[in-house]
């Protein structure tokens, strides 16, 4: 059985309590928590279908990773990318991941660092350590010990124990000036992040 990070699943539960939800897709999420994932799959079908975003990620995550159904990477491409191409942050990760692994589609390097692009841009902090190794570990285009080290620094202050170890690792091959345009660019995107979801609580949708 393949299983995506636990991190991006628990994301849900935290939309979740910020955002006015159908009730059926309570239920789902309520059924998905107690792992009970028929019930999940039968209440975010049909909002699925009709392009509720967050169900179409709950679906492709069933589907992906074999919960209550068999494991069906076309059905959990077809998904994720609806979910994705409306902005959901953690199908864009999960959708990067599947196309990092040539998981129902070739093998795609270029894809994947599109996707973790969008959604580290969202706040997805396992998209954000994926692209700063794409940035650090990269040996043509995308090399960027600057870019690596903000990416590095803005999932370290959004509370992932394991980037501040590889931003550690990082600054050792840069110099101060890089270090100190990586901070402003970190900072400047925190800054930003912050300032929509204080919006985002003011007006929500």
């Amino acid at each position: 059985m393949r299983i995506f990070p636990t991190t991006i699943i628990a994301m849900l539960s935290l939309l979740l309590a910020s955002t006015s939800w159908s009730d059926d897709f309570a239920i789902g999420q309520q059924a998905y928590d107690s792992g009970d994932y028929e019930t999940a799959l039968t209440k975010w079908q049909p909002l699925a279908e009709d392009g509720l975003a967050d169900a179409q990620f709950g679906v492709g995550l069933l589907y992906a990773n074999g919960f209550g159904v068999s494991m069906d990477d076309d059905l959990a491409l077809k998904w994720y990318g609806l979910a994705a191409d409306q902005g959901h942050g953690q199908a864009q990760c999960n959708l990067a991941v599947m196309h990092a692994n040539g998981w129902g589609v070739p093998q795609s390097d270029e894809e994947a660092f599109k996707w973790y692009s969008l959604a580290a841009e969202q706040g997805v902090t396992p998209a954000q350590i994926s692209l700063g190794r794409t940035y650090s570990n990269s040996f043509g285009d995308e090399l960027d010990n600057v870019q690596a080290y903000k990416w590095f620094t803005i999932a370290a202050g959004l509370g992932d124990d394991d980037a501040s170890y590889e931003r550690e690792n990082i600054a050792s091959r840069m110099s101060p000036e890089e270090i100190s345009e990586a901070d402003l660019l970190a900072n400047a995107w925190m800054e930003s992040h912050q300032n929509l979801q204080a919006n985002h609580l003011e007006h929500p949708q």
